[in-house]
């Protein structure tokens, strides 16, 4: 079932979604050679806790790996798709990207976002998968409009991202969110015939992310049970807003 928000619920969603934000941003900075994935953790927990929120990802359990995710941060590296663990053995180095994707709980709601960055300098190409994908989510964001249907919204992510010759990763969507992480409809990053295209109303609250592997689309996951990557070793770029759906267009909450 999709839950629609009211308008007091949406201000709590936009809170949290605020403090993920500047979490993200602060992050950013911290990027550069030598950081160590584990040094963004450790950040990243300050700064949540001192905001009076809970890491949404620290303690989620999955069916999957069937394991609760250790961390507050998900970092994931070059061909890393999703969830990477921090590391204090990971070291970035200049032509590296790094993924951030975090969450928090504050006042009962949920806030989830995610970038990613490029360490020093990274070739043209890497550039262009960079830019594509944050294309493809503004492009996304768009579409979030009351009338619009689901796969108006995946079926732009699929097309812009299609067409500068990249790939779409399948096995992990975007999904709805309030006073859980995850909540319905899910949100390929493509048109999936087999689900469901509901049309999007006002209350609505979706967590978008395309996930682009410059390469060929199959992913794989790691023997830590949740690393996954680019099975052929490409590099990949996840980014990720919540947007509510209003009457007069839509509103990311997870940035100013």
């Amino acid at each position: 079932m999709i839950v629609r928000r009211s308008a007091a619920e949406l201000e709590k969603l936009r809170q949290s979604g605020l403090l993920v934000f500047q979490i993200l941003e602060r992050l950013k900075l911290m990027v550069g050679e030598g950081v160590t994935t584990q040094d963004l953790e450790v950040a990243a927990e300050k700064m949540i806790a001192d905001a009076g929120a809970k890491p949404a990802f620290k303690g989620y359990y999955s069916q999957a790996a069937g394991t609760k995710y250790p961390y507050s941060l998900c970092t994931s590296v070059n061909d890393e798709v999703v969830h990477g663990m921090p590391s204090p053995k990971r070291k970035l180095k200049s032509g590296d990207i790094v993924s951030i994707d975090t969450g928090v709980l504050l006042n009962g709601y949920y806030g989830d976002s995610a970038l990613t960055v490029p360490v020093g300098e990274v070739n043209e190409s890497v550039k262009r998968l960079l830019a594509v994908t944050a294309e493809s989510l503004e492009l996304a964001i768009d579409r979030v409009r009351s009338g619009n249907r689901l796969f108006d919204v995946c079926g732009t992510v699929e097309k812009h991202v299609v067409s500068q010759g990249f790939s779409i990763v399948r096995e992990f969507v975007g999904h709805g969110i309030g006073t859980s992480l995850h909540e319905e409809p899910q949100i390929p990053n493509y048109v999936d015939r087999r689900g469901e295209n509901p049309r999007l109303k006002p209350g609505m609250v979706l967590a978008i992310e395309p996930m682009v592997n410059a390469g060929k689309p199959e992913t794989k996951v790691l023997s830590d049970k949740w690393t996954a990557v680019a099975k052929d070793g490409s590099y990949s770029a996840h980014f990720e807003h919540m947007v509510a759906v209003t009457e007069n267009g839509p509103w990311v909450l997870s940035r100013p």
